[in-house]
């Protein structure tokens, strides 16, 4: 009997809805019946003979040339493709995968107004190295700010203050120190997290400065959190922004480039309000004034009380430990810390993705100290950022 065959329709499809393909075993089981019509229903094609292995073997070829077509197919749309593909995709938006970032610091210096330190570098109350930008002049009031790099790789924290080191000392320039806390290191950008910014990037082009400065700033190498305020009023708002100014709370990055960015993507006649002010030039030599801020920490404390049922380990009250912590360190600058919130993380799903029945919560109390934990929620500046440290999270158990 003649195969009437137009297609096998074993092949990957694209139509409206996107690529699709059949799986592995409907593969199979379509190229077992053609062998059947062939050699007789009678056959032997189990997995132990070799006409079944052939089979598999074809059947296995097809399903990954499928595979393949629909990896390349996804590879086209940031929001699909992974990895390398990813990383070439954004670049038609003009930015690139962030690699692993070393931590940094805003450093003041202080000297004499005039004094260039080449190549410098300076050291925190540890020991640890963090270099200054290739050249540094020392403004006309006898000080300036610069963001230094620590020369050790991975995560270090530097507290407010503690560096407080010359290691290169350069005639005119007497003290260092630092006013903020430093912003860790991170990892290589994730997948995911490129995806984000990359969906924030096609802000750039919007119709608004605002939308366009914030999704500017949240491409500066190194941010690794920010938030944008603007008062469009006439008078003074709530968080003490001054009339027709903006105020940008960011974490990590370079200040020069912050200010850069900020100078650029404002709208015109608006003013720049924090903490933190540098001036940078325009095109033309003219010198601007910019300021932001960085986000003031708020450390949280955070005590639970839970009565423990048969099945319990200290495993899990470790895993309650870091659900939380992963909560509280990433809500969004500006964002309060809400006790009925953390239920949530606290009670740790199960493999069903139901609620742990090993223990049950009896308390929970949240403060910015030890000693001032309650059932109360903690409010949060919109310059402040809340973080927690798993030292910081203490689970009384009782039975």
């Amino acid at each position: 009997m003649a195969l009437n065959l137009s297609t096998l329709g074993l092949s990957a499809t694209i139509t409206a809805q996107g690529i699709a393909a059949p799986g592995y075993q409907a593969i199979l089981s379509t190229l077992t019946g053609y062998f059947q019509q062939i050699y007789g229903s009678d056959a032997y094609l189990e997995p132990d003979s070799k006409d079944g292995q052939m089979l598999a073997i074809v059947a296995l070829a097809i399903h990954d040339t499928n595979n393949a077509v629909i990896h390349c197919y996804n590879a086209f749309s940031p929001s699909t493709a992974m990895g390398d593909a990813l990383s070439r995709n954004v670049k038609i938006n003009g930015i690139t995968r962030q690699g692993a970032t070393s931590s940094v610091v805003d450093v003041t210096l202080t000297g004499i107004p005039g004094t260039t330190i080449s190549n410098g570098s300076v050291r925190d109350s540890n020991g640890v190295i963090w270099n200054l930008p290739d050249s540094v002049t020392i403004g006309t009031a006898s000080m300036t700010t610069v963001t230094a790099t620590c020369a050790s790789a991975g995560a270090v924290v530097a507290l407010p203050g503690t560096v407080n080191g010359i290691n290169t000392p350069t005639r005119g320039w007497t003290s260092v120190t630092n006013i903020p806390a430093a912003t860790p290191g991170t990892a290589a950008e994730t997948d995911s997290e490129l995806r984000l910014r990359q969906t924030q990037s096609v802000a750039l082009a919007s119709l608004t400065p605002f939308d366009a400065l914030d999704a500017a700033i949240a491409s500066v190498p190194g941010v690794t959190n920010h938030r944008l305020y603007e008062n469009d009023t006439g008078t003074v708002d709530a968080h003490g922004i001054p009339a027709h100014a903006i105020a940008a709370i960011v974490d990590g990055g370079d200040v020069t480039a912050i200010a850069q960015v900020l100078r650029g993507k404002k709208g015109q006649g608006t003013a720049t309000w924090g903490s933190s002010t540098l001036v940078v030039s325009d095109k033309y030599g003219n010198p601007h004034s910019i300021s932001f801020s960085r986000p003031s920490d708020v450390p949280v404390h955070v005590a639970i009380v839970i009565r423990a049922f048969t099945g319990y380990t200290t495993q899990i009250g470790e895993d309650m430990k870091t659900a939380i912590a992963a909560y509280i360190n990433g809500l969004a600058i500006g964002e309060d810390v809400l006790l009925s919130r953390l239920y949530s993380p606290a009670n740790l799903a199960d493999t069903s993705g139901g609620a742990h029945g090993y223990y049950d919560i009896t308390q929970l109390q949240i403060g910015r100290s030890a000693a001032s934990v309650a059932v109360a929620n903690i409010a949060v500046a919109y310059n402040e950022s809340a973080s927690v440290s798993r030292e910081n999270i203490t689970i009384e158990v009782t039975v």
